[in-house]
């Protein structure tokens, strides 16, 4: 083999190599249209289209030549800080937040013969108490940030608010369900009515995938 191939293939190899260490923006599992009217095209088109993607391209900025380079996202949320941190956590929010949509359906419910729904009704006495407590924390969390339904080691269900970009991986747990309140996340669609975002959110959940989060 000639010289200059021999380069140009190590060439390629290592930006393949260097390609595959960086995160990029996650690919929606459904049209970008296919929440409509919960939350519309031009909505995701911003949020993911625009602030996942600068918090992914921010991350791959700030870790580069660190001790967190080449580390798995839920490890840099977890030992991290700052401009570092704040990026981490919103990819990984992000990330989670728009992989468990699907269309929206006036009768989405989580099927009652499954783990995550035996240990709902273990933990809140029923699905509506469930979901009066995580529209409360969604509605009463002050400022931007998130609420999650998450479980612990043992499998124990929490409801969590989280300031800012912060994830409940922080405190040892794994999130499963989250809703964003930072204002982007549905100002176009429902301006300053919060409430009526968190009530219509319910619709479009993918309950399959939750399930698989909390079996996992």
């Amino acid at each position: 083999m000639k010289r200059t191939s021999i380069l140009f293939v190590v060439f390629l190899t290592t930006f393949s190599l260097f390609s595959q260490t960086e995160f990029e923006l996650i690919e929606l599992p459904y049209a970008i249209d296919a929440l409509e009217p919960v939350i519309s095209k031009s909505t995701i088109e911003l949020h993911h289209g625009k602030h996942l993607k600068g918090y992914v391209n921010n991350l791959n900025k700030l870790v580069k030549g660190t001790d967190l380079q080449d580390k798995p996202l839920y490890f840099i949320v977890k030992n991290s800080q700052g401009a570092i941190f704040n990026n981490a956590g919103q990819t990984l929010n992000h990330n989670l937040y728009f992989t468990q949509f699907q269309k929206p359906s006036e009768n989405n419910t989580l099927d009652t013969n499954t783990s995550l729904y035996k240990e709902i009704i273990k933990t809140w006495g029923s699905f509506d108490k469930f979901k009066e407590e995580y529209n409360k924390a969604a509605t009463g969390l002050f400022g931007s940030g998130w609420v999650w339904l998450s479980k612990n080691e043992n499998g124990s269900l929490v409801i969590t608010q989280q300031a800012n970009g912060s994830n409940p991986v922080v405190n040892g747990l794994t999130p499963l369900l989250g809703i964003d309140v930072w204002e982007h996340a549905y100002y176009l669609d429902y301006q300053n009515r919060r409430a009526d975002h968190i009530n219509a959110f319910w619709k479009i959940i993918n309950w399959k995938k939750i399930n698989e989060r909390y079996v996992e």
